[in-house]
């Protein structure tokens, strides 16, 4: 059986400095607000005046917040006066499928292991921008909250309209779909080449 290829969904965005961890942890939050299968309880947070829904859940919380700051840990370290530094963190989640054993049934005691197979890929992509001057401080943050609104409207867009891959819920787990957030994730190796990612 082939496995089918996870729709990817890409996110640009770019900020400033000082607000580069509060974009990434609203842009993460609003992806896992509509993604986040457990009962939480609606919160919103505020983004350059802009109000982000906020998933309060504290193991998440933690993971969006460790992964926002390695992020500006990153750009900060290989900031460049001339251009804008990049960085990425991608977003996957899957559901547990039940693997068969196969002809090994004998060898695995018939034991049937789980495996996570992805449904979904998230990947935003972050420009760090480095305004020198005031004038160019304003036009950052004018630009920094139009994008900000565009992505958050594309995150909206997209699940209302993809719902069609979304497995169904399976499991009494209060989380049926695991997820990773990871820095700069790299797609490469033998997984790429039989297209499971």
């Amino acid at each position: 059986m082939e496995q089918r290829r996870p729709p990817e969904y890409i996110l640009e965005v770019f900020a400033d400095p000082t607000s580069i961890r509060d974009v990434v942890k609203g842009i993460l939050h609003t992806i896992f607000f509509h993604r986040y299968f457990p009962s939480i309880r609606p919160s919103t947070i505020e983004v350059l005046d802009l109000t982000l829904p906020f998933v309060t859940d504290p193991e998440l919380e933690t993971l969006i917040e460790t992964r926002a700051y390695q992020l500006v840990r990153q750009l900060s370290s290989t900031t460049s006066p001339n251009s804008g530094v990049r960085g990425q963190i991608g977003v996957q989640f899957f559901e547990k499928r039940r693997r068969k054993a196969g002809g090994l049934g004998w060898f695995t005691g018939g034991a049937k292991a789980e495996e996570e197979v992805c449904w979904e890929v998230w990947r935003l992509e972050v420009t760090l921008a480095t305004p020198r001057t005031e004038t160019e401080r304003m036009k950052v943050t004018k630009a920094m909250e139009m994008t900000l609104q565009k992505t958050a409207l594309k995150i909206v867009a997209i699940v209302n309209q993809q719902k069609d891959h979304i497995p169904p819920i399976t499991t009494s787990e209060t989380n049926p779909f695991p997820y990773q957030i990871n820095l700069n994730p790299r797609i490469e190796g033998w997984a790429k080449s039989i297209g499971m990612y």
